[in-house]
């Protein structure tokens, strides 16, 4: 038996542009996680989860492929996972074997209703990282990685891939996207083997480490969003409207380099504005895209968060699901979750899963 842990993720900074190689954006890994175990099995495999508790999915061997009923299938991002890692270990001339996969989430409530952490990416991680460690595949956290990555990229076709390197590496991460064609081109002409000893265009992953008096809060609205849905709105507005779409790349580059920067010289008050100041690029990213990023559940969030002294912004591609606000001991945190709770603001116990922790 095999168990592993993948953690979910936020975004702090840089969201859309970080679509974009070159342009940097700021996430933090959370200590609510998604657990895959794998056991070894006979004739035929299971994959199950709580989450689709209703879903009966068997699976059997027929040669090298996995067969089962599509019709069934709630599993996409698991499955992708599961695809690469067996085309790494047929690479890697192991045999193929037969197992029961289960998977266990922290991601959401006791509805079913996501909090807007990475589920579809913790999932990935956890899935590549299991099944690597079945086939003693000796891989990397980069590797793992990229790995994850691929998989994620063929199922949802677009996004930055910053939520699996959160969920990969822990802790405060400033990540910058690869070239998404180059990875196409590649996957086409290439073993999977040379893609992931490849290095890859534009990517950039770096550790942080925060300033000690910084806390971070995390409010959720209650609305789930649709992350895939508003990159593609917004893909629509980069074509159409391509002058305000490069000034807001320039604008949202220079700003999260600004925060990185206070962030290595354990500058609190510089990371607090570029907060504020990313937000209102977002806010205008909206507003020209005619994409409803900040809604007014997360406009209130924020006004009532800064209005107690911390730097608030949405998370994520916005639309719902969750704020974040940079705090420290000054800010009346106790007043200040207490104005949410009257909005009908739920305050999501969740601290950083440190990196130097990190179990993926």
């Amino acid at each position: 038996m095999i168990t592993v842990k993948a953690p979910g993720k936020l975004y702090i900074a840089g969201e859309y542009a970080v679509l974009e190689p070159g342009h940097p954006a700021i996430l933090v890994a959370l200590d609510r996680f998604i657990t895959v175990t794998v056991f070894e099995a006979e004739n035929q495999g299971t994959i199950n989860s709580q989450q689709y508790a209703e879903t009966d999915f068997h699976w059997r061997r027929q040669g090298d492929q996995m067969v089962f009923d599509n019709r069934d299938n709630p599993f996409h991002y698991i499955l992708e996972g599961i695809r690469v890692v067996e085309m790494l270990a047929l690479e890697q001339d192991r045999p193929l074997r037969i197992y029961d996969l289960n998977i266990n989430s922290e991601l959401e409530d006791q509805g079913g209703r996501k909090f807007g952490l990475g589920s579809s990416a913790a999932v990935t991680v956890a899935t590549v990282k299991a099944l690597s460690e079945f086939y003693q595949l000796e891989l990397s956290r980069l590797d793992i990685f990229k790995l994850a990555a691929i998989a994620h990229f063929n199922i949802q076709g677009n996004g930055s891939l910053g939520d699996i390197a959160a969920s990969v590496f822990g802790g405060w991460l400033a990540f910058s996207t690869f070239d998404k064609d180059w990875l196409r081109t590649v996957l086409k002409n290439d073993s999977l083997t040379q893609v992931l000893a490849s290095e890859w265009p534009g990517l950039k992953i770096e550790i942080l480490h925060v300033p000690a008096e910084l806390e971070l809060l995390i409010g959720w609205t209650g609305s789930p969003a649709s992350t895939s849905r508003l990159v593609d709105k917004i893909t629509i507005a980069k074509f159409a409207k391509k002058d305000q779409y490069h000034e807001f790349l320039r604008q949202s580059r220079n700003c999260v380099q600004s925060i990185i920067a206070g962030i290595r010289s354990q500058n609190l008050a510089a990371v607090k504005s570029g907060i504020r100041e990313n937000r209102a690029i977002l806010r205008q990213l909206g507003a020209f895209s005619g994409v409803n990023i900040e809604t007014p559940e997360l406009k209130q969030l924020c006004q009532i968060a800064e209005n107690y002294g911390g730097a608030a912004k949405f998370s994520g591609a916005g639309g719902g699901d969750c704020g974040i606000v940079i705090t420290d001991r000054y800010v009346d945190q106790a007043r200040l979750i207490s104005e949410w709770g009257r909005q009908q603001i739920a305050t999501l116990p969740l601290a950083v899963f440190d990196a130097s922790e990190a179990i993926v």
